[in-house]
């Protein structure tokens, strides 16, 4: 099955609002072996929805839209849909009382506007596909060639409740049992360049078979995400985990974790097993290695606490920094790196410590210390090391580097 997804509103034109909605679309489609053959962004016009869904409907015969639904002016895609398909709008009852609901329970005062039931005109002979977590229904409407054409929100919160609770059933039955799937896997890595993983993997396309490999460098780190393609699922699911395995033996202790990992976790995790406890000492980064680890739910059974220590004095009267060292090194450097871990550590009681100072720009760079220069130091029950780092990028990256730095760090310092 090929399918075609539209999605609808001038906020995705303008660049306002990013298109998270194509991306779950395709990526849930591709576990039932359906094809995404296009992804088009269409304004809030009448016309533009109806010559986009006609022209989607009589390229592959199954289209998803999401966006143009709810109570407001630019909400034109039950409209545009049913002059699409040549039928009137009517209003569904159970909708509309099913609104007059939902206005009560949000205990607002006076009756709801007209316009808010605007959500129960629907094309008719449509399908409604209840949305359990807003107001404006999805829709299912189907011709008498067998084309057929989902109507979903915008919301992304709204549109995935929909497709989880009704649609995907729907769309799996219409692929058939033996459609083959596409499905892919991720193994995430830190500290290792690009080249150097590719030469460990130089018998990749002997070893993985039907199997593709893909690099994804990225801000922290290079992941490898290997997919199969029209394959039925049980095979696929079976090369996959093959295929896992021999990539973890390659990588090494540079791979940290699958698909949706995040290093701040594995970090946790680590400590967990140790009974070890974090402490912080931040300059550069500003907060953002606590909030990585802090985002985590359960952080509070390892995190301590940390001090943002962006001025020497801070550095000097919260962290026990040495002026010496701040009037003979510098800010940025490693003994100072090293003196903030021990003094995050020390006097937050921890087992772990970690510093972190840098120039992240644009402006405070010197031709010895250039934007980008970053020192990060951890301090393991006494046990210190510190790094030296020279990150490119915008000041955002910068920071967003190094905390992820600090991170892979800690992870070595508790794996070596």
């Amino acid at each position: 099955m090929k399918v075609e997804i539209l999605t609808i509103g001038d906020e995705l034109l303008l660049g306002f609002t990013v298109d998270t909605n194509s991306v779950f679309l395709a990526r849930e489609l591709a576990e039932l072996g359906v094809e995404v053959v296009r992804r088009t962004t269409l304004p809030d016009t009448g016309s533009a929805i109806i010559d986009g869904v006609r022209e989607a409907l009589a390229r592959t015969g199954a289209v998803i839209t999401t966006g143009g639904l709810g109570p407001t002016s630019d909400d034109l895609t039950c409209e545009a849909v049913a002059a699409a398909f040549g039928v009137p709008l009517v209003r569904d009852n159970d909708v509309h009382a099913a609104l007059e609901s939902r206005w009560k329970n949000r205990g607002l005062p006076g009756e709801a506007p007209a316009d808010f039931f605007r959500q129960a005109l629907v094309p008719e002979g449509a399908d409604i596909l209840a949305n359990p977590a807003g107001s404006a229904p999805g829709l299912w409407l189907e011709n008498s060639r067998h084309e057929w054409l989902a109507v979903l929100p915008g919301v992304p919160r709204e549109m995935r409740a929909i497709f989880h609770d009704s649609l995907r059933a729907r769309i799996a039955v219409r692929a058939g049992p033996g459609a083959g799937v596409v499905r892919s896997r991720t193994l995430r890595t830190t500290g290792v360049p690009e080249s150097l993983l590719a030469e460990r993997l130089t018998d990749a396309a002997d070893r993985l078979g039907p199997l593709s490999l893909s690099y994804l460098p990225g801000s922290s780190g290079v992941d490898l995400r290997v997919t199969a393609r029209n394959l039925p699922s049980d095979e696929a699911d079976r090369l996959l985990h093959d295929a896992m395995e021999w990539l973890r033996d390659r990588a090494g202790s540079d791979a940290y974790g699958e698909n949706e990992a995040d290093m701040a976790e594995a970090v946790l995790d680590l400590c967990r097993q140790r009974n070890f406890t974090l402490a912080l000492a931040e300059s550069c980064t500003g907060g953002m290695l606590g909030a990585r680890l802090s985002a985590i739910p359960g952080a509070s059974e390892v995190l301590l606490g940390g001090v943002i220590a962006y001025a020497d004095q801070v550095k000097e009267r919260q962290l026990g920094v040495s002026s010496e060292s701040l009037i003979s090194h510098g800010a940025v450097s490693r003994e100072v790196a090293e003196e903030m871990a021990s003094g995050a550590r020390v006097r937050l009681s921890a087992s772990i410590g970690v510093g972190i100072t840098g120039v992240a720009g644009p402006g405070g760079g010197t031709e010895s210390k250039p934007v980008g220069t970053v020192w990060i130091a951890a301090d393991v029950l006494g046990q210190v090391l510190a790094e030296l780092y020279r990150f490119q990028g915008s000041r955002e990256e910068v920071r967003e580097r190094s905390a992820h730095a600090a991170l892979a760090l800690i992870r070595r310092m508790l794996t070596r």
